[in-house]
This record gives C-alpha cells, sequence and structure tokens, in this order.
C-alpha cells in the first residue's frame, strides 16, 4: 500500500465531515431530523465508511447523535447554551486575536483589510449568505495566524457552534451590520500589528454578541 493510498479514507471523510458540518450548521439538515446515510452518499459521491467516520467526529462536537439500528440523529440547538459557549469563547478570543497580531504573515495581514472591505459590501447589500461566508473565512485566517495547532482547533469547533446559531436564530439586518463592524476593527487592529487594539475590539465584539444573544433568548423563550 503507498503513502497515497493511506491518505486518501483520511482525506474523504474530512471532505465528508466538512461537507455535512455545513448542512447542519445552516440548517439544510435540521434539528430533530434523520440522516439518509444513502442519501449522503450519493450527494457526497462517497462510501459508507467515510460518511460514518464524519458522524462519529460530529457525534464528539454535539451535532449528531447516534442511534443503533435507527442512524443518526441531527441535534436540536440549546440556545441557552450559548451564554456558556461566549464564556468559553471570550478568554480564547482574546488570546487568538493577540497571538494573530504578533504573528500573521504580510500576506495574512493583506488578506484580513481584503476580508474586512468584503464584508463591509455583503453588509451594504444585504447579502446574507456572503456575509456568512466572509465571516467563517475570517474566524479561519485569525485562527491560522495565530500559528498554533491546539488553539485553532478548539476555536474552530466554538466558531462553527456559534454559527449555527446565528444561521438560525440572528434574522435582522441590524444585528449582521453591527457585527460586522466589530469584526472589521479586530480584522484591522491584527493587520496593524496593534495586539492590544485587537484584545480590545475583540471584547467589544463579545460584548456585543452576548447582548444579542440574551436578547434572542428572551424573545424564542418568551
Amino acid at each position: 500500500m503507498t503513502d497515497s493510498d493511506r491518505q486518501e479514507p483520511e482525506l474523504i471523510s474530512d471532505v465528508a465531515y466538512a461537507a455535512i458540518q455545513n448542512l447542519i450548521v445552516t440548517g439544510r439538515l435540521k434539528g430533530g431530523s434523520m440522516i439518509s446515510e444513502n442519501e449522503l452518499r450519493e450527494q457526497l459521491n462517497c462510501g459508507r465508511t467515510p460518511i460514518r467516520e464524519a458522524l462519529q467526529r460530529l457525534k464528539l462536537e454535539g451535532f449528531v447523535e447516534i442511534h443503533p439500528r435507527r442512524g443518526a440523529l441531527v441535534t436540536t440547538i440549546d440556545i441557552r447554551q450559548q451564554l456558556e459557549l461566549l464564556e468559553v469563547r471570550r478568554p480564547l478570543e482574546e488570546t487568538m486575536v493577540r497571538l494573530a497580531a504578533r504573528r500573521a504573515t504580510a500576506e495574512q495581514r493583506q488578506r484580513m483589510r481584503q476580508l474586512a472591505t468584503e464584508l463591509e459590501a455583503a453588509v451594504r447589500r444585504d447579502d446574507r449568505d456572503s456575509y456568512l461566508g466572509i465571516n467563517r473565512a475570517t474566524h479561519e485566517i485569525e485562527a491560522e495566524a495565530t500559528r498554533n495547532t491546539m488553539l485553532i482547533k478548539t476555536i474552530g469547533q466554538v466558531h462553527t457552534l456559534s454559527r449555527r446559531f446565528w444561521y438560525s436564530f440572528i434574522t435582522a439586518s441590524d444585528s449582521f451590520a453591527e457585527a460586522a463592524e466589530f469584526h472589521c476593527n479586530v480584522l484591522r487592529s491584527i493587520a496593524d500589528s496593534d495586539a492590544d487594539a485587537a484584545a480590545d475590539n475583540a471584547g467589544k465584539l463579545m460584548d456585543y454578541l452576548e447582548r444579542v444573544t440574551r436578547e434572542t433568548i428572551e424573545r424564542v423563550l418568551d
């Protein structure tokens, strides 16, 4: 068996994992629904083993529950847990932006400025899908710029869980516009190598996200 042969199943499983996770986060696989492995195999054009490996990873992250002889059930969102998630995210976010401000490459800093401009343009167009895509790219490049593999993995899961909440419950255009302003401030602070400003702006972003989350919980549970 060649190195390529050994790597291929893992790569297919990674692709399946990312694709299924995205289907859940964006609501195309709804909470409370059963996942059809056969449909996923056809949709993703891969075999049973990569699908099952991907579902096991998603189980560990809380996106699905595995039921013997029944299959995988997409979990519903407990919106009250978003506040717990934000408690975990806040210190991670500050660590991330401080490290990114110190360690980002020139290319990454240029890309961050570009993302800030694209984010503002998406808000002006009221293009929700583009906004959420750029937001994901923002989280990824900020994490990558830290060059800390453990932080990248940990905060990546936190960001994904947060994104699922926003897809499902945040619909007001004003909320996206205000969040974009905070994200842009963080991006530009990192790009300018200003760790203190990046941390300050990240703190303001987290304060905003907590306020919106509390307002959403009150509205949904009222």
